[in-house]
């Protein structure tokens, strides 16, 4: 079954840099959007940042705008999170998931997750 595997996370300094990396664990014809998801400890899943495939625009959380970026390789359906100015408040499990078409919301795949931890 395919699933999406995210990679790049670690423990960092407040203001340091990360890129997530999310891939398929076998190749997939297409996808609508891919999106970055988290949930920091205690809350609920939050929406980060999402890039469709058909124009490569994007949408981004307000906490993340002009931080954080989103891209996409469409060759390797692979997506790419830039995390810059990391804060102590970005501290989560980051998660990316893959929607499949636009005429629903629901997102068809989802990887397991990969810590990013931001010290003070």
């Amino acid at each position: 079954q395919v699933q999406l595997v995210e990679s790049g996370g670690g423990l960092v300094q407040a203001g340091d840099s990360l890129r997530l990396s999310c891939a398929p664990s076998e190749r997939i014809s297409s996808y609508y959007a891919m999106s970055w998801f988290r949930r920091a400890p205690g809350q609920e899943r939050a929406l980060v940042a999402t890039i469709f495939r058909s124009d490569e625009s994007t949408y981004y959380a307000d906490s993340v705008k002009g931080r954080f970026i989103i891209s996409g390789d469409n060759a390797k359906n692979t997506v790419y999170l830039q995390m810059n100015s990391l804060k102590p408040e970005d501290t989560a499990v980051y998660y990316c998931a893959a929607r499949y078409f636009g005429y629903r919301p629901k997102y068809d795949l989802w990887g397991q997750g990969t810590q990013v931890t931001v010290s003070s």
